[in-house]
């Protein structure tokens, strides 16, 4: 953006606020034009033979220079004065500390207007695979709708459920965090968790500060607004529904296990995931979002208790079925114990079309094609395993697949996605689709 305009052009630090896309110039003339009238206005009041006086000066001038010279030098010179001013005033107004952050005002507010004019996309999932998609995805637009599932009943989220009877608060807390501005400060504090105290030990103060402005408020919704609104988020974060949906597995062999914490305890292949109640409502700003949204992106994250829990919202899946906007899904880069043993990529893409009745939910599924050489030994041990890319079985489901490195780099082994990695490949594949659809055309 600004660095790249830089690298292009060698301008000043004061010019480059003249630049297409900073909306200031306009906001400069009503300025200029303002003060232009508001002086003429006192001089009038005041004493209007100033006015003479000053044309007659510049009347002498005129014959000793060039007139095309002196007007030029005059709103060069006056332009040079009115502009430091106002920059300087602004900034002493503003009062900003660029040093934290390392980027200028200037920098800020090309940012947040390029961002301002971003795709609309849509993230549908939850648990820790949604937040690491989004610190990523904020970088390309500020117009986010992360929708996030309710369905989690295990650890501070569960008991806080149970006890205030409120939507678990743990994945919406993640998805606040991770939109934030300052991301890496507001994780810390949302993700701290007490280590001891009657009552408090496990919880989040995340969980409890969400806890109690739903309490304030009168529901999650306003609550997640109000915090997002304290915490300057990029984007909005939105429950799938507000009914208080529960989930449920039916495994092969006919057993039925209750509760999201519970399911991939059994380690079995699971044949179906339901929800009681069986029909939840969406939030009709999730419908709204889904909409108009350009780009609508599944996963990454646990399949059954994260993903597809946000398809069990019947409402959701006709949506998104019926959207014009691009749908990608980013599949795992490893298996999950008691969720997805053996699975493949096809098995993954067959599982969140059973669940969406084959109804269409996405043109792409993003997979990782790239693992570290030293892959920890942990994974070998829990019964977790690459998810391996099965381009047989993919192609007569009618999928694309977009295979690109995923992995952010560690010494340890472990397989983790990059955000900035994930992003960039999703928004690359919405860009590059959307310029054939344009050429099509």
């Amino acid at each position: 953006m600004i660095n790249r305009f830089k690298k292009n052009v060698r301008v000043t630090k004061d010019v480059a606020w003249l630049i297409p896309g900073l909306n200031v110039k306009r906001w400069l003339f009503l300025i200029f034009l303002g003060s232009v009238l508001m002086i003429l206005g006192l001089l009038i009041i005041f004493d209007i033979r100033p006015i003479y006086q000053i044309m007659e000066l510049i009347r002498k001038a005129a014959l000793i220079l060039p007139t095309e010279i002196l007007a030029f030098a005059t709103i060069f010179i006056g332009a040079i004065i009115f502009f430091s001013g106002w920059k300087k005033t602004t900034l002493s107004i503003m009062d900003i500390d660029s040093s934290k952050s390392g980027k200028s005002l200037l920098e800020k507010l090309y940012r947040r207007n390029k961002l301002n004019k971003g795709a609309k996309i849509v993230a549908i999932g939850g648990g820790t695979g949604l937040s690491m998609l989004l610190r990523g995805i904020k970088k390309y637009t500020n117009n986010i709708t992360a929708v996030v599932t309710v369905g989690d009943d295990g650890g501070s989220s569960g008991r806080l459920r149970e006890d205030m009877g409120i939507l678990p608060p743990g994945d919406i807390r993640n998805c606040i965090a991770a939109l934030a501005d300052d991301d890496n400060l507001i994780t810390e504090l949302f993700q701290y968790r007490f280590k001891k105290g009657e009552g408090l030990e496990g919880h989040s103060f995340g969980n409890l500060f969400l806890t109690a402005l739903c309490a304030i408020t009168g529901n999650m919704v306003k609550a997640v607004k109000e915090s997002s609104n304290v915490l300057n988020i990029r984007g909005v974060v939105l429950p799938a529904t507000l009914d208080d949906m529960k989930l449920a597995a039916e495994y092969i062999d006919g057993t039925i296990i209750k509760g999201e914490s519970n399911i991939p305890e059994e380690h079995k292949q699971i044949k179906r995931l339901f929800t009681e109640p069986a029909h939840c409502r969406a939030l009709p700003e999730v419908l709204e979002a889904i909409a108009h949204a350009d780009l609508i992106i599944l996963g990454p994250g646990s399949l059954y208790t994260s993903v597809i829990p946000n398809l069990l919202v019947e409402d959701i899946t006709d949506a998104i079925a019926k959207s014009t906007a691009k749908k990608i899904y980013v599949c795992n880069i490893m298996t999950q114990p008691g969720e997805t043993d053996n699975y493949s990529v096809a098995s993954h893409v067959n599982a969140l079309l059973s669940h969406a009745k084959g109804k269409k939910i996405i043109d792409a599924v993003l997979v990782n094609n790239s693992l570290p050489d030293n892959i920890s030994e942990g994974y070998a041990k829990s019964g977790s395993i690459p998810v391996r890319l099965d381009m047989e079985n993919i192609a007569p489901i009618g999928v694309e697949i977009v295979s690109q490195k995923l992995i952010q780099e560690n010494k340890q082994g472990l397989v983790r996605h990059s955000s900035n990695r994930v992003a960039r490949a999703v928004y690359y594949w919405y860009r590059k689709t959307v310029s054939k659809k344009s050429e099509i055309k």
